[in-house]
């Protein structure tokens, strides 16, 4: 199992429309066959601060996810409410594997 971690801090005043644009990213990459999960998160002590985790059954699924529509439409839309560039950090999962989702 493939794991991208992306950290995103939002301009103020943008949380409820990042939030709204990453929502439906998330629904439709929930869609894709090779994505396990989507997890989208808000800082309880940052609510400008959000944390993306993205599960896909192997790298070239998650390579395909950043080339569909969605999440094209998603990266132009939220890129100029982004305080800084996100921060993304790939991983493997060691545990659970794909067979504990």
């Amino acid at each position: 199992m493939y794991v991208v971690c992306v950290t995103v801090h939002v301009t103020p005043g943008h949380e409820e429309l990042f939030l709204d644009a990453t929502l439906e990213n998330a629904r439709q990459s929930r869609q894709e066959p090779g994505n396990l999960r989507f997890d989208i998160l808000q800082a309880e002590a940052d609510a400008q601060q959000f944390f993306l985790y993205e599960a896909y059954r192997a790298k070239d699924d998650f390579t395909r996810h950043q080339q569909t529509p969605h999440y094209t439409k998603w990266k132009a839309i939220v890129a100029p409410w982004m305080a800084a560039p996100r921060q993304g950090i790939r991983h493997i999962s060691r545990f659970p594997d794909e067979t504990g989702w």
